[in-house]
């Protein structure tokens, strides 16, 4: 039976309302001294697609492996749909996973792949015949069930091995890196290709991924791990552009990040002497005079001219390198202190006349375009 994922405007994370699917809590894994996870507390909701995203080593895998029984926790416990894992086997558990490597059997045809977990389990041969058939349509494999894995794309064996974790009807479905081994074009079209089926069926995924767009393409939400902690969880667009964290704010997109101390902390406005000089930015309340922060400002937030603009924040400069990358043009440019400061800026048909490299320039962006961060 189908169920429907979670709507658009349904975001049960925001109110509170649902009792979290899936609830983690204190949760630590130890290899020796070494804590790969460490006391973790996660709630994920049921039809959820939440991607665990980080630097290699960060412990997003072990995380994702002992939601599957596949590592036991050194502390913590696990619910899943209520349910205690503390003493459920990996077998028992309502889940099921998705290997980066796909782990498809060579010889056996994508019929033969995706039908021998449920002969397993005991499924009559019909019953289980059609049930192939049906997910076969869904992943649009339904004219390729007499090949074998060779005969396959990298994208095509990659739907058999997702027709196959979802054949035996999890309630609970974990990828780890389900598309590091495509190219980038066939990842971007098989990211929504994976939105489409998680919504079809309702069935909640959580994908381990280190590459930032995969996880802002696919996820309700994302939490950004290092160092065995969740540094911060929330809405693609949040995560983005209201970084809680020095270390999200460099993880999650494009960013300069400027040191700075706080001059003037007022409650109307507020001043900073950055790496890159004086930097106006809006109020934040709990700071002081003297206070050692962080400054953050997205590329495109910061406008590129040659004449100088009124604005809270301008500099003059030096284009020393441009990036054309057919939508937009990066730009690094040298400020006067000898600073760099990227900017990005959407290309157009109709400029006959763009800047570029070694012209004279000003940089100039709002108060408001800046995020604070005390850590």
């Amino acid at each position: 039976m189908i169920t429907p994922s979670i709507a658009a405007d349904a975001k049960p994370w925001r109110a509170r309302t649902e009792t979290p699917f899936v609830r983690v809590t204190n949760l630590t894994k130890k290899f020796g001294e070494v804590a790969a996870v460490d006391d973790i507390s996660l709630d994920i909701y049921k039809g959820e697609l939440f991607c665990l995203l980080g630097g290699s080593g960060c412990g997003k895998s072990t995380l994702l492996r002992m939601l599957a029984g596949f590592e036991t926790p050194t502390s913590g416990q696990i619910l899943i749909d209520g349910q205690d894992m503390a003493n459920v086997a990996a077998n028992q558990r309502p889940t099921n996973m998705m290997f980066q490597s796909y782990a498809l059997f060579p010889h056996m045809t994508v019929e033969k792949n995706v039908i021998y977990g449920l002969l397993r389990e005991g499924v009559p041969k019909v019953e289980a015949q059609d049930r192939v058939a049906d997910m076969l349509r869904l992943v649009k494999l339904d004219g390729f069930a007499k090949r074998k894995p060779h005969q396959l794309s990298g994208g095509q064996q990659q739907r058999v091995a997702l027709a196959r974790s979802l054949i035996k009807q999890p309630k609970l479905l974990l990828l780890d890196e389900p598309l590091g081994a495509l190219d980038k074009k066939l990842r971007e079209e098989t990211q929504f290709e994976l939105i489409k089926i998680q919504e079809d069926l309702g069935v909640t995924f959580i994908v381990v991924t280190h590459d930032q767009e995969e996880a802002m393409t696919l996820s309700t939400r994302i939490g950004v791990m290092d160092a065995g902690k969740i540094e911060q969880v929330g809405e693609p667009r949040e995560i983005y552009e209201t970084p809680n964290s020095k270390y999200v704010a460099d993880f999650i997109g494009s960013v300069n990040v400027f040191d700075a101390k706080v001059e003037i902390a007022a409650p109307d406005m507020m001043r900073v002497n950055a790496d890159i000089g004086p930097i106006l930015t809006e109020p934040m309340s709990g700071l002081t005079a003297n206070q050692t922060v962080h400054v953050a400002v997205r590329p495109e937030r910061i406008h590129l001219s040659r004449d100088k603009v009124e604005a809270d924040n301008s500099m003059a400069g030096v284009v020393q390198e441009v990036a054309y990358l057919g939508n937009i043009s990066v730009y690094h440019v040298v400020l006067e202190n000898g600073h760099q400061i990227k900017v990005s800026a959407a290309n157009s048909l109709h400029d006959d006349n763009p800047i570029t490299w070694d012209e004279n320039v000003f940089v100039s962006w709002s108060a408001a375009a800046n995020r604070v961060l005390t850590r």
